[in-house]
């Protein structure tokens, strides 16, 4: 390697998932001898861990490749769309190396030939849901022999070292999906759905809770299908308690509508430490868009689920995401989707255009609508979903809520953190007004006083 210094530059795109991944892989190459450089600073090797969720995400992960080839150092690609493409994305970028997940037991191996310059050819994307059995009880020996053949490497699975040292983090549960939604490729790349035992799950929990850490945000392709492979469908109802034990405060990502239990309902309302926060992925709101999405439900189902949600916590905090310009969508569609927003009252809500996927069932459906079509029912919904947002954060003034402060803001005397139903990043934040200097890390009980769009204002009560 002629002297080269050993220095990596980890740069991270796409979702939390990917966020633990990294900090997984930080280990594993820290254990290595690798120096991990902070972003910005010059590295010998930049690896850039991709999303290959929607075009916008996979032309950021291209354009950060390049970038770090720019800066000369060598750049090898992980992730979702190293993974999803292969060899076939490294023929397009021969500038990178592109790995697949199955490298990641070898990663620092895999960095030393890079430096010295050997490429290793790329793998041949494949689906790795056929990797491991298909029914999942008959998983978890699969999972755990790894001299198998049919046994993957599952990402999130291992060692981390931390890359952030704010007070909440993600903690993964579950890799993998079994779901067929006809528009999503990421079972195919991520693989068929597999638990963390429980154990480990706890385990890291309280090395997080060692490093600082007051919030855990849950995360997988499906939360609430954790313990399915296990055995045991209401394991997450009983890891959740627990995780309360360890933590502050426990937030669940990704719930799907169809396999919310009453149970489910019952602890994540009622359990302490358990935030009442429902990440719901709703996708739409019209039965026949949803079957041909390969999913369940419809207005009346999904506002059904919200009034169970209230009726055992008024204030519960609920987002979700929703595809609009889907095959086929009808006008009669919109309306449907329009009355269920109007009515959900939900806090946070993401609008997205819909856009083929490679090897989708939904990229051979009739009914295909142009670009401009789509575009502008993206701008309508997205429309609608700011004045539903901002009125549902209007509602909340005067509620009590117990805030995670995580910054100074620029104003004096005030402070920037998350309540019960904001997620991080993604579900607007609350200012505290406080007389009283505060800590990041700390909670604090405030009254809110006033919104900003999604965002609320509070002041701190008085011990």
């Amino acid at each position: 390697m002629g002297g080269t210094p050993r220095t990596v530059s980890l740069v991270t795109l796409g979702c939390a998932r990917n966020e633990v991944d990294s900090e997984e892989l930080a280990a594993r190459l820290a254990a290595d001898g690798w120096e991990l450089r902070g972003e910005g600073e010059q590295a010998s090797v930049v690896m850039v861990n991709t999303c290959g969720f929607i075009q916008a995400a996979k032309q950021e992960s291209i354009d950060e490749l390049l970038a770090a080839g720019d800066s000369g150092a060598k750049v090898v690609a992980v992730g979702c769309l190293a993974e999803r493409y292969g060899a076939d994305l490294a023929s397009e970028l021969p500038e990178a190396q592109v790995l697949s997940f199955d490298d990641y037991t070898e990663i620092g191996a895999r960095l030393d030939d890079v430096l010295a310059g050997q490429r290793k050819p790329a793998h041949t994307a494949r689906d790795r849901r056929k990797l491991l059995p298909i029914s999942p009880v008959d998983r978890s020996a699969a999972r755990d022999d790894r001299s198998a053949v049919r046994a993957p490497w599952i990402p999130g699975f291992g060692a981390r070292q931390r890359l952030g040292s704010g007070p909440t983090a993600p903690l993964k549960i579950a890799s993998g999906c079994d779901r067929r939604c006809s528009f999503c490729a990421i079972p195919s790349f991520r693989g068929a759905f597999v638990s963390r035992p429980p154990a480990d799950v706890l385990a890291e929990a309280r090395w997080l809770a060692g490093q600082g850490v007051r919030e855990l945000f849950l995360v997988s392709e499906n939360s609430t299908s954790y313990g399915k492979d296990l055995g045991n469908l209401r394991l997450l109802e009983e890891l959740l308690p627990e995780l309360g034990a360890i933590a502050d405060r426990v937030r669940v990502s990704y719930l799907q509508p169809a396999e919310v239990r009453p149970g489910l309902i019952d602890v994540m309302t009622s359990a302490h430490g358990v935030a009442p926060y429902f990440d719901l992925s709703f996708q739409h709101a019209s039965g026949p868009v949803l079957r041909a999405m390969r999913r369940f439900g419809d207005r009346a189902r999904f506002l059904a689920l919200l009034d169970q949600v209230r009726q055992a916590a008024p204030l519960a905090g609920a987002r979700s995401n929703f595809i609009v310009g889907f095959p086929g969508e009808t006008a009669d569609d919109l309306r449907e989707l329009e009355l269920f927003l109007s009515s959900a009252r939900l806090d946070a809500i993401g609008i997205f255009g819909y856009s083929d996927e490679d090897g989708t069932e939904a990229q051979g459906l009739p009914g295909k609508l142009d670009q401009d079509e789509i575009a502008r029912r993206v701008e309508d919904f997205a429309a609608l979903a700011d004045e539903l947002m901002d009125q549902r954060a209007a509602e909340r003034i005067g509620e009590t809520v117990d805030v995670l402060i995580e910054n100074a803001a620029e104003e004096e005397d005030a402070y920037e953190g998350r309540a019960a139903h904001q997620a991080p990043e993604v579900d607007g934040i609350t200012t505290v007004l406080s007389a009283v200097p505060l800590t990041i890390g700390q909670f604090v009980r405030a009254t809110v006083t006033g919104s900003d769009g999604v965002d609320l204002v509070a002041e701190a009560q008085r011990e």
